[in-house]
């Protein structure tokens, strides 16, 4: 089982609205947009909106329900192992044991000092909240940990969002905790793969853009 060094943060209380997407209440009173609420309104879609013209709603659809689903049953059981080591495989889909274990043992090669688990943060200077999958230690390094899936490998030039959110999230980690968890590690379990897709960056090289975003997104919706 992995060493815990859990550290305590507020609660904070998730708000869904189709029109608005989701936004966290904090303490104070505030109400925050995600972070990946904030990402998708100030990205450039117009690939996404070609593929979807090219494949056609239905298929879009579907291909996207499925993701989002294999998504958060891989995020449960990575979330479950990290916390409890012990784990259920039997009622588990074939396809979905096959990508967890993927980074099941990544996880045991490489995360240790375990700090916050599917944690809840939020940000005053940057004015967003969201939950980061993991802050921990990668190969002895604090660092800013978030799970993917994917059905192929990924370009690096098409995930730019997967490490401004980790960059978001370690500067709220660090502004409600004053711990700094400079390194992003963005781990993506593929379906055609036998092993992780593991992208290692620094929150320095992403932060600017990251606030960039915040900024502009509360100059279009306030």
């Amino acid at each position: 089982m992995l060493h815990h060094n859990l550290v305590e943060l507020p609660a904070l209380e998730q708000i869904n609205s189709e029109t608005e997407g989701r936004k966290y209440l904090t303490p104070t009173g505030e109400k925050y947009p995600s972070v990946t609420t904030i990402l998708d309104k100030t990205s450039d879609k117009s690939g996404l909106i070609a593929w979807r013209k090219r494949v056609g709603n239905e298929e879009a659809d579907r291909v996207s329900v499925r993701a989002s689903t294999r998504g958060t049953k891989i995020h449960d059981l990575c979330e479950k192992y990290v916390l409890e080591g012990a784990i259920d495989l039997k009622p588990v889909m074939p396809n979905n044991v096959v990508m967890f274990k993927q980074l099941q043992g990544w996880i045991n090669k490489n995360v240790s000092d375990v700090r916050l688990v599917e944690g809840r943060l939020f940000s005053h200077k940057l004015k967003a909240a969201g939950s980061v999958d993991l802050m921990a230690s990668y190969q002895g390094k604090p660092a800013t940990i978030d799970y993917k899936t994917s059905v192929k490998l990924k370009n690096e030039a098409w995930i730019l969002n997967y490490f401004l959110q980790c960059a978001m999230y370690s500067y709220m980690f660090w502004e409600m905790t004053g711990l700094l968890h400079p390194t992003i590690v963005v781990a993506i379990a593929v379906e055609e793969e036998d092993h992780p897709q593991i992208f290692v960056k620094n929150i320095k090289d992403y932060i600017d853009e990251a606030k960039a975003r915040c900024v502009r997104y509360h100059s279009m919706y306030n």
